[in-house]
């Protein structure tokens, strides 16, 4: 940091497993991520090329060059799996995987209906070739998982052999673990880590208000996703207590 402030709440450094903020690239050009990785790299700790976007971006093998160079992990949204999935082509996916030297790959099953059995099934293939981040929750927002239900996709996922399991919420925080207002549905989340380590979880959480619950909810060391480039530092702030929302609930904490 640029100097000394007291009081500051302790960050676990990169590479870690809790306090991960995975950011979402939605189609940054080359100067794009390299500015992006000057201001924000040294916080950002994974990136997801969102849902299908790779298919469709140009010079995509020199952006993750890029993301490479500065230490980043990449990986493809979960929609690109399903993409190839749906179609019959998951062997085809595993080639891209390889193609673009992949080292992390998103199971989900956001947009398509999959038995969970297969589900868990092509995590624990792809669990032998990348680390895998699986996705629990629809992106139908009238399709509402009881949490008892949540809690046993994202157990059954976590065996089979998923890093990370990501709570759904889509890039505008709208569905999944929030209401269509974006307003936290709290007893679900409170029910989820009654039964899940906080640490397994990556919560999307795209609005600020979202952001800030979750870190006083859980502490400045949660897994957030979902985060646009802009607002990574802004985020660091928060989970450091250095904006206005969280300004003094780190002090005299330790």
């Amino acid at each position: 940091m640029n100097y000394n402030l007291n009081d500051i709440p302790e960050r676990t450094t990169k590479p870690r497993q809790k306090g991960l903020t995975m950011v979402m690239d939605k189609g940054l050009s080359l100067r794009q991520v390299e500015d992006f990785i000057e201001v924000a790299g040294v916080h950002t700790d994974i990136v997801k090329l969102g849902w299908a976007t790779s298919y469709v971006t140009p010079s995509l093998k020199e952006k993750l060059a890029l993301y490479r160079s500065a230490g980043i992990p990449v990986y493809f949204g979960g929609t690109l799996f399903e993409a190839f999935t749906i179609r019959g082509q998951f062997e085809d996916y595993r080639r891209v995987l390889d193609e673009f030297g992949m080292e992390y790959a998103e199971v989900s099953d956001g947009s398509m209906d999959i038995d969970h059995e297969e589900k868990c099934a092509y995590i624990s293939k792809l669990s032998e070739q990348v680390t895998v981040i699986s996705e629990v929750g629809s992106k139908d927002a009238a399709k509402i998982f009881a949490p008892y239900k949540w809690i046993q996709l994202m157990k059954a996922e976590i065996e089979a052999g998923s890093w990370k399991v990501i709570a759904e919420a889509r890039e505008g925080g709208n569905v999944g673990i929030y209401r269509g207002t974006g307003e936290v549905r709290e007893g679900l989340v409170d029910e989820i880590l009654t039964q899940i380590p906080d640490e397994r979880i990556i919560w999307e959480a795209p609005q600020k208000e979202q952001q800030v619950w979750f870190i006083k909810l859980i502490g400045t060391n949660v897994n957030l996703g979902n985060i646009a480039p802009s607002e990574v530092i802004p985020l660091e702030t928060i989970r450091l207590g250095l904006r206005g929302d969280t300004f003094d609930y780190f002090l005299n904490k330790k």
